[in-house]
């Protein structure tokens, strides 16, 4: 089994919270944070995307294959720089950004960049929203989704929205809704489903944008609220909640990921990929994965940064 995640890879300065303000330098972007979270989990990933021929594009590269991910499928562009984050945290962990993104290497990258092979070698394709804030990227991550639909790959979607990324918001809710209908897997937090139900159904309940999601093709539908129990629903009628773990935030960056990454891995070793209705038609393993997913989005709030705080194996472990 193999997993690749297609999107932005970024460079995360993150505030130390004094004054006068200093930043470090960290390893960053969604689906990037997912490929090494995967790798970091004994699975065999690889990432996709684009980045800038200068010094942060070669750094980001060079963590990416540091901690295990295949770089084969990533494109190097003198036409942009690579994109860049500054994150400040608040007491309790809670990140605030400001992103240097457009103009940016990874907006850059066309259908005509991809290795046709990576889609008959993937068994999962994982993508995030930041892939469709301009119709150029947009229509390549499309691209991207309905090849790896039609090579047989499950694909998973996490919103992880972040509306300051788009210049213009008219095609925010179209987008992801298209791209909703093309994934088998959806994560969104409990704020990402409210703002659903408020720009797409009117706030007629987020129950019925709930049931409008599993109506588009999606078989697994994840919900996150931070410290809250995870929430699941699926397209065969099942629904529940799995606890997290309590402990103390020092840096919220990479939660998310690292739980998607736990994630998938679980789906990846644990359960039948061949057949994706089969674990949305499985409470019991699906409970294990999310049990699973959540020690390990708990395990990165613990450290600082994002490729940094993805924890192994032997961290969930202990």
């Amino acid at each position: 089994m193999s997993l690749v995640c297609f999107g932005e890879v970024l460079i995360d300065f993150l505030s130390d919270g004094k004054t006068p303000e200093s930043f470090t330098k960290y390893a960053g972007g969604a689906p990037a944070n997912v490929a090494v979270a995967a790798s970091n989990l004994g699975v065999k990933s690889a990432f996709c995307g684009m980045v800038g021929d200068d010094m942060f594009g070669r750094f980001l590269l060079d963590e990416l294959e540091r901690f295990g991910v295949d770089t084969q499928y990533c494109k190097i562009t003198k036409d942009a720089k690579t994109a860049l984050a500054f994150v400040s945290l608040d007491p309790q962990g809670e990140r605030s950004f400001s992103f240097y993104r457009p103009p940016a290497a990874d907006l850059l990258f066309n259908s005509s960049d991809f290795e046709s092979r990576m889609f008959k070698e993937a068994d999962i394709l994982h993508v995030c929203s930041n892939s469709l804030t301009e119709q150029r990227i947009y229509k390549t991550t499309i691209h991207a989704l309905t090849q790896a639909k039609e090579h047989g790959a499950v694909v998973s979607f996490d919103l992880n929205l972040r509306e300051n990324l788009w210049v213009s918001t008219r095609y925010l809710t179209e987008r992801i809704w298209h791209v909703i209908t093309l994934s088998d897997i959806l994560k969104l937090s409990k704020e990402e489903l409210e703002y659903l139900n408020e720009k797409s159904h009117i706030n007629l309940g987020t129950e019925h944008t709930i049931s409008q999601l599993l109506s588009k093709g999606v078989k697994l539908l994840i919900i996150t609220d931070g410290v809250n129990p995870v929430r699941f629903y699926t397209s065969k009628g099942l629904s529940g909640e799995v606890l997290t773990p309590k402990v103390t935030a020092i840096d919220t960056t990479a939660a998310g990921d690292a739980f998607v990454g736990g994630m998938l891995t679980y789906l990846d070793k644990q359960l039948s990929l061949t057949d994706i209705g089969f674990v949305a038609n499985n409470i019991s393993e699906i409970n294990k994965m999310l049990e699973f997913a959540v020690r390990c989005g708990a395990f990165a709030v613990t450290k600082k940064g994002a490729f940094s705080a993805l924890p192994t194996q032997q961290d969930i472990s202990t």
